[in-house]
């Protein structure tokens, strides 16, 4: 098989899930640690012969002045998060890392994370100045990095809800909009045109926007490229896509479902935001009704609990109705490193996506469902359902024929 050079292009490339994702790459390829929550590292998926560590190049966008060292030490000394002698081995590779960091755009981004950005930040041009900007900045990395495919990860704080049934629903539709002072769409929606329109793959790892718009999604088809999305599932959702079949296959009636969820870094400071709380709500709140049936009285909180960093506990209290309508209750409590949960199913899309590459696929990625809480193009919300997609998926890339030998697109640039 051909060993393509695969560009990996984070988006909030020095934050807790992007410093995590690094970290866990380089001690991967230098060989430190074992691949521990890699879905891609199952026996499952052992014969499709997927992207190794040292064919990754990474790099990305920031909005803040930081390094991925400094931000991988404070969760070692913060949320205890990562051992600093494995963060000490890796330090080469982060400084090499940083030294591809380019900034990225806060428009739309919200007045939360608008916060956070350097005064260096490009803060002027049109819409489409700045989707030409950012796709610069693909370009200068796939040349001087010599790759053969780029795929931008969206990995950011999560932006203000918007109402993706005002957009147009055509790309020659909305493309003229990237002229108007007024355009709503946010970051991670110019992010994911600019990736999408100069043949990139995209993925939308946050509850943000993103590719959502049918649009764009008709973008990705036009280029003949990929993307998929949204809001990466982790924890208390997770939890929720394998528990409430159970309900449903057993005829118990949910009649409550209630979730409280604390913790205290980055990404809970920006929720603390009501509008920014907005989108991350939405995206928690869909799966109960598809799966059951109906919809039950649910309620979702997220708090920023500043003393517990990286560490998130999630309490769930599930209020059923069994025979003879007696009224149970089934309660549980969920605690994780926050991007220590997520790092590695960025590894595993990147991963996927690349063969997807390879075998030509394009369009939505409707097989990686199970690592979403909000797939798109993608009804079923089940988790066992939707790893079924993944292994048919698997079965039929394992295939020699389906295989190119020598890739699926012409190197860019």
């Amino acid at each position: 098989m051909t060993k393509h050079r695969i560009g990996v292009w984070l988006i909030g490339a020095q934050g807790g899930v992007a410093t995590t994702t690094i970290v866990g790459w380089a001690a991967l390829r230098r060989g430190l640690v074992e691949p521990i929550g890699l879905v891609s590292a199952l026996d499952a998926f052992s014969r499709l012969h997927l992207v190794d560590w040292d064919q990754m190049v990474f790099s990305g966008h920031e909005i803040r002045r930081t390094r991925l060292y400094e931000e991988a030490m404070r969760l070692v000394r913060e949320s205890r998060a990562l051992d600093a002698q494995l963060v000490e081995a890796v330090r080469e590779d982060l400084e090499g890392v940083d030294r591809r960091i380019r900034l990225g755009t806060v428009y739309g981004v919200g007045p939360a994370i608008e916060k956070l950005a350097c005064a260096e930040v490009p803060r002027e041009g049109s819409v489409r100045q700045i989707i030409r900007r950012l796709q610069a900045d693909f370009a200068e990395f796939v040349q001087q990095e010599r790759l053969d495919h780029l795929i931008v990860v969206n990995v950011a704080s999560t932006e203000p809800l918007v109402d993706a049934a005002v957009l147009p629903v055509r790309w020659e539709q909305l493309e003229p909009v990237l002229e108007e002072a007024s355009c709503p769409l946010p970051a991670s929606s110019l992010y994911a045109i600019a990736a999408l329109d100069a043949g990139h793959s995209y993925i939308n790892f946050t509850p943000s926007l993103g590719s959502r718009p049918s649009a764009i999604s008709e973008l990705a088809r036009l280029r003949q490229t990929r993307h998929m999305g949204c809001d990466g599932k982790t924890g208390e959702t997770l939890l929720k896509s394998v528990l409430a079949p159970m309900f449903a296959q057993r005829h118990l009636r949910v009649m409550s479902w209630v979730g409280h969820n604390i913790f205290g870094n980055m990404d809970a400071q920006i929720l603390d935001d009501p509008h920014h709380k907005q989108t991350k709500l939405a995206s928690k709140d869909r799966l109960l009704a598809e799966i059951l049936g109906y919809r039950p009285q649910t309620h979702i909180s997220i708090e920023y609990i500043r003393s517990l960093g990286d560490w998130k506990t999630a309490w769930d209290h599930v209020h059923f109705q069994g025979f003879l309508g007696t009224p149970m209750v089934l309660q549980f409590i969920w605690q994780g490193c926050d991007s220590l949960l997520a790092a590695p199913l960025v590894l595993d899309l990147v991963r996927f996506t690349e063969l997807a590459w390879r075998r030509g696929q394009t369009g939505t990625l409707t097989f990686l469902a199970s690592f979403f809480k909000s797939p798109y193009e993608v009804a079923e919300h089940r988790f066992d359902r939707q790893y079924q997609m993944l292994e048919a998926w698997a079965w039929q890339a394992a295939a020699p024929a389906n295989l190119p030998p020598t890739g699926g697109e012409k190197r860019p640039g």
